[in-house]
This record gives structure tokens, sequence and C-alpha cells, in this order.
């Protein structure tokens, strides 16, 4: 474990704290330096910080690279879906209740877990606690989620992240009728100040957040969409579909509380698409929905049916 102490100079004033830092370890990528600060890796005058913290004159900065070797995220022999697989890229179905990775309690059966037993070569940009994980989905949302073998893998496939190229489609089933066939919701995404563990959406301490939504059928008192998003906020969609009235069935957090959450939201990333990082080759993916999803969607067609 290597640890860094710096003195903030005027010279420095204003600048964000993880560019800083990489100006101070050449060696160290944006992406790694990022992924440290997440794993909670910094303080600035004895506070956590994140990373677009800018700093000022004279703060305290202490930030934590961890050593390469973690003993406590081990190998489990956890069956995985596969859906490809190469020298570069793995893209997995992953099943609702599954955790993508490691924190502050939780070392043992998340997708991590099963990846280090399932391959000998993850990129270490993320940290010790996220190897090859470039994006999350959350725990009781299943489908379709990439994951990086190497560094040239894990940079290619984070900027297009960033530049907004991947194909991402969502699809959930929402309560009640939604009338118009297609919309955009665009509203900013912040913490709760009444739930640390929650987002909603507000203007203050807030990110900008898109989401594109098309209407694929209709039920008596549901509907089944197809989500796109234009921004990746925790809980986006969730958060969306409960703004406006239509909040995902079975959300524990910001659905509704007669729901059935025995097997979490009905939420799927269904299609994912992505240009290779070796070949530029575009893949495209798609997954059907989970089982438990399909019998959900077939109980509710017993009822009074809506046409599309």
């Amino acid at each position: 474990m290597e640890t860094i102490k710096i003195i903030v100079e005027d010279k420095e004033n204003g600048m964000r704290i993880d560019k800083l830092l990489l100006a101070k370890n050449p060696g160290t990528s944006r992406t790694q330096i990022q992924g440290y600060i997440q794993d909670g890796n910094l303080c600035v005058n004895g506070k956590t910080q994140k990373a677009n913290y800018k700093v000022r004159t004279g703060d305290d900065v202490i930030f934590t690279i961890p050593d390469s070797v973690n003993m406590d995220i081990l190998p489990q022999n956890i069956p995985l879906e596969i859906v490809y697989e190469d020298q570069d890229v793995i893209v997995i179905n992953k099943p609702s209740g599954m955790i993508v990775h490691p924190s502050a309690g939780i070392y043992q059966d998340t997708l991590v877990n099963a990846l280090l037993y399932h391959c000998k070569d993850l990129s270490g940009i993320n940290g010790v606690n996220r190897p090859g994980i470039v994006h999350r989905i959350d725990k009781d949302t299943s489908g379709l989620l990439m994951v990086a073998k190497n560094d040239l893998a894990h940079q290619s496939l984070s900027l297009q992240l960033q530049n907004k190229t991947v194909d991402r489609l969502y699809y959930a089933l929402v309560h009640g009728v939604i009338e118009h066939n297609y919309g955009k919701i665009d509203a900013p995404i912040g913490r709760d100040p009444n739930d640390r563990q929650a987002m909603k959406v507000t203007d203050i301490n807030a990110k900008s957040a898109v989401t594109n939504f098309r209407v694929v059928e209709r039920y008596k008192n549901y509907t089944l969409v197809e989500c796109q998003l234009e921004t990746g906020r925790t809980h986006q969609i969730r958060v969306h579909m409960q703004y406006i009235g239509h909040p995902v069935v079975g959300d524990p957090k910001y659905g509704r509380r007669k729901d059935d959450t025995s097997f979490g939201q009905y939420l799927h990333a269904k299609v994912l698409g992505f240009e290779h990082p070796r070949t530029h080759e575009h893949l495209l993916f798609d997954s059907d929905l989970p089982e438990p999803f399909i019998k959900k969607i077939e109980e509710i067609k017993g009822e009074e049916y809506w046409l599309k």
C-alpha cells in the first residue's frame, strides 16, 4: 500500500482532485485514480471526498493506492451466463439478486468473485475490489453487462460510455397505464437528503439525467416499456419512472409498498452494443427476459388486455 500526501499550492487552487492526483502520479491512469477514490482511498482535511472535488490552497490531501492483491476478494465457483467472450471482453447476463462487485462488508457471492474464478486476466484499472468492471447494474436488476479483461479494453469501453456511444436498452414493467407511446424524462438526479442510500429528482447537488422510453405493451394496470439511457446515473430508470408516477413493479426502494419483491424489480438490461476495443467491430447483444419476468407478464395478460 502506498500513501501519498499533498499540500495544495496556490497554482493548483480550483483543480479537480482527480486531475491533481493524475499530475502527481503520471504512471497511473485517471480511471484508476477515480476507482481508488470511489473505494474511499482519498481524504481531504480529514474527510473523504469524491473525484470531482475542487481543491483549495492549503488543503491537506492523503491519497492511498492499495496493494495489487486483496486476499479478502477470493474467486468463487459461481455459475455465469456468458453471452460472449474473447481475449479482451466478456459479456455477462447477470441474474437479479447478484451484486456486481464487493464493497464494505460484502466480500463474497458477487459477480467479481465469480469472474475471478472464471478468468485469470481482468483489467486492474478500477482497483482490486472491482477488477474488469466498466459499468454496473443494480443488484436486483438483471441483464447484460460488459467486463474488460485488460486495461486496453477497459479504457476503450470506458471512453465509449463517456462519449455515450454504447447501446443500452432496458425493459421495465411499471405500474399504471402510460398513455403516450413515447416519452423523454429530463430531470436531474441527486442524493436523497432523507435517505443516503436513495436517489431522487432534485436540483440540489444533482447531475443531469435523461431517460427516453417507448411503450411496448399496455395492460389493465401496468405498462411494459423500453428505456434508453442518455446518462447513467445511479438508479436512474427506477427514480425517473417513480417521478412520473409509474414506478417499476417490485422495486423495494422506489416501488409501491404492497409489491411482491421476492424477484426484485422487474427491470432488465436487454440490449447492449459497443465497439470492440481491438477489432473495432460493432457488437450487439440481445437477451431474453428472465423467466420470473415472463411469468409476471403472462399473469398480467390474464387480466383485461389493452392494445398497443
